[in-house]
């Protein structure tokens, strides 16, 4: 522990030295094993999409660049069966999908890129997955071997800065606007952490660096697998202008839906929208729709974000009335939501839905239990209880919804759930929505 602190110390006092020769016009070689360059050349920054030139973005408060920040999304490459491809060397090459039974109801909780050139998917039914690539190696997850590598991970990342917010075991926000305060780059800091984390798990990851959470985890995914890419202020509307409205944090599949029904197609469609008209349609999120189309995201990272509740919902382009489809598509979510419960390593005790009806009344319903819940079957078998206690028989107004959801709360690590409760499992029936 003493070794990595000393070695996390080297590294930021190394960044500073950089960043001093930079400022100063001084020379600096930094040494071989390091993959510190003092300028953008060699990172993939985005070219001005628009035709516009550049924009400054309004989001930022003051002109000043030294209050522009720089964060860094930091993604590794489909993270599970990389791990299973490193540790069985005859894999490499190969499609590998890790996750449930193809015989079965399981579901594919992530893939190699061999196996995504068939089309297969994180979230598809593995059922289908065989069906598009016969010759695919099913692997069970192995859980504690792939929390074992995030922790090393992670630990890499805290040798660059305190603010790191991990958002599952293989995807973190950081904020390193401190560590540039020396003229080191942010980008040059991402490589150094690209290069760290394969040389010390053998493993790749992918980079976004921007101003702010929402385009550096759009950038970390623009040059996957292995990529590292660069949305500076003055390039971000222009980055965001042609991009699907359904690539922004925040829109799922029923809003972009009643996006096209307004001819929103793309982020300078909904940028063209009035404030007034997005709020009318979207309540709250059409603000948030309206500032992240202009480039606003102020979210801090935050390091010690305690998760309160694990989650999903839907909201339907057409409302469903009939109970045993709406607990059909409840029990779909439960095993949604025990994924993620899987991924960040959680389990809970209170299991809750949610129903919204036409009339946009909203009504939750709790479940609380004495043991700790994780599992689809679990979660499900609280379902019914639930969804009669919500939508009760003989409710006209409420014989429809528009909006279901599913959560757990309560939350507990992993580590502290009774070791007499059962064993997690990466559930049969589960999506990792990563």
């Amino acid at each position: 522990m003493d070794g990595d602190l000393a070695l996390c110390a080297g590294r930021q006092a190394e960044f500073r030295q950089v960043g001093r020769a930079r400022r100063d016009g001084t020379p600096y070689s930094t040494p071989s094993s390091h993959v510190l360059s003092g300028d953008l050349e060699g990172s993939t920054s985005c070219q001005d999409l628009s035709g516009q030139g550049s924009t400054r973005l309004p989001d930022q408060r003051s002109e000043k660049a030294s209050d522009v920040r720089k964060i860094i999304h930091v993604d590794m490459d489909a993270f599970f069966a990389a791990v299973e491809q490193r540790d069985h060397p005859e894999l490499r090459g190969q499609p590998v999908i890790v996750g449930g039974d193809p015989g079965g109801r399981g579901v594919v909780a992530t893939c190699s890129y061999e196996a995504r050139r068939f089309g297969i998917h994180s979230a598809m039914t593995a059922a289908r997955a065989r069906s598009l690539c016969p010759q695919a190696i099913f692997l069970r997850p192995r859980m504690e071997a792939y929390r074992e590598v995030s922790r090393q991970v992670m630990g890499i990342l805290r040798c660059y800065t305190p603010l790191v917010e991990p958002l599952s075991l293989d995807e973190a926000f950081l904020d390193v606007t401190a560590a540039t305060a020396d003229g080191v780059l942010a980008v040059q800091i991402a490589r150094e952490i690209r290069a760290r984390i394969e040389r010390e798990t053998g493993l790749t990851a992918s980079a976004g660096v921007s101003y702010n959470k929402l385009l550096a985890k759009l950038a970390s995914d623009w040059r996957k697998p292995n990529g590292l890419f660069v949305v500076p202020p003055e390039r971000g509307l222009a980055f965001l202008a042609p991009l699907s409205v359904g690539k922004l944090h925040g829109v799922g599949p029923a809003t972009v839906k009643k996006l096209l029904s307004m001819e929103i197609h793309t982020v300078l469609d909904l940028r063209n929208a009035s404030r007034e008209a997005l709020i009318a349609q979207f309540g709250k999120a059409g603000l948030w729709f309206y500032e992240i189309a202009r480039g606003i995201d102020l979210r801090p990272v935050q390091p010690s974000h305690q998760r309160k509740s694990v989650g999903t919902e839907r909201t339907f382009p057409k409302n469903l009335a009939d109970p045993q489809v709406m607990l059909a598509t409840l029990q779909q979510m439960a095993g949604q939501v025990a994924a993620r419960l899987q991924v960040l390593g959680l389990a809970g005790r209170t299991v809750s839905i949610k129903a919204r009806f036409p009339d946009f009344a909203t009504i939750t319903r709790a479940h609380t239990d004495a043991q700790t819940i994780w599992r689809t079957e679990a979660i499900s078998a609280c379902l019914p209880g639930l969804l009669a206690k919500a939508i009760p028989a003989g409710l006209p107004v409420h014989a429809s919804v528009r909006l279901l959801g599913v959560a757990v709360s309560g939350l507990v690590n992993v580590e502290a759930v009774p070791p007499d409760t059962g064993q997690m499992n990466l559930l049969e029936d589960a999506v990792d929505l990563r």
